[in-house]
């Protein structure tokens, strides 16, 4: 079941392999980032951390717009955008700075780490929590806790370095009132167990 429409999803993959076309660096977060590593969602926008020099080479192919009030960079074309976010000027629920350098390669894109993935969704679903996009943070929460085999010792680990430890304390929230499993193909049987699972996993760390 997809969430989005598969037309809008496909071209903001489109758009996402003809940056890479381009020689852009970059680094996927967001929706994106969140199918790379468990293939449940795809996402209708695309969401990328770039180095002030790839930025230079994004204006001279785009229309390139910024957004001093959410302090990142925007495209936009038709119904998708592309969020920009760049070292020491944007704001994460973790820095830019020491993302941009943590990334694995998942099918030719590199992406942040599972752990790092689900801090930032977080710290998006803190913002935008009662909206259709605080629910798709949800789903790809979920998915990331069940699919993409995620340390949660380092996920911990994270939120103390970076003082988020109101965020263990939200994802317990966010597990346990989560009832859309038929986004994630599982019935309420299963998704039940998993829950648990999840929940006996975070309360062990």
């Amino acid at each position: 079941m997809d969430y989005w429409n598969e037309l809008v999803t496909k071209k903001s993959f489109e758009k996402m392999v003809e940056l890479k076309r381009k020689k852009i660096d970059f680094v996927v977060i967001g929706g994106w980032a969140a199918w790379l590593w468990t293939k449940a969602h795809k996402s209708k926008d695309l969401d990328i951390i770039v180095s002030v020099e790839e930025l230079q080479k994004l204006r001279q192919l785009f229309d390139l717009k910024k957004n001093d009030r959410l302090k990142k960079y925007e495209i936009k074309l038709d119904e998708i955008d592309i969020d920009i976010y760049v070292p020491f000027y944007s704001r994460l629920a973790l820095p830019v700075e020491e993302l941009i350098k943590s990334n694995v390669l998942v099918e030719g894109f590199k992406v942040v780490k599972p752990e790092e993935l689900v801090v930032l969704k977080q710290g998006a679903e803190f913002e935008r929590g009662h909206s259709e996009k605080g629910l798709k943070d949800r789903l790809d929460i979920m998915g990331l806790l069940l699919f993409s085999q995620m340390d949660f010792k380092k996920y911990f680990e994270l939120l103390k370095k970076f003082r988020k430890e109101n965020f263990s304390k939200r994802l317990v929230e966010i597990v346990q009132s989560f009832n859309e499993g038929e986004y994630l193909n599982l019935n309420p049987r299963e998704l039940k167990l998993k829950k648990q699972e999840i929940l006996q996993k975070i309360k062990s760390k």
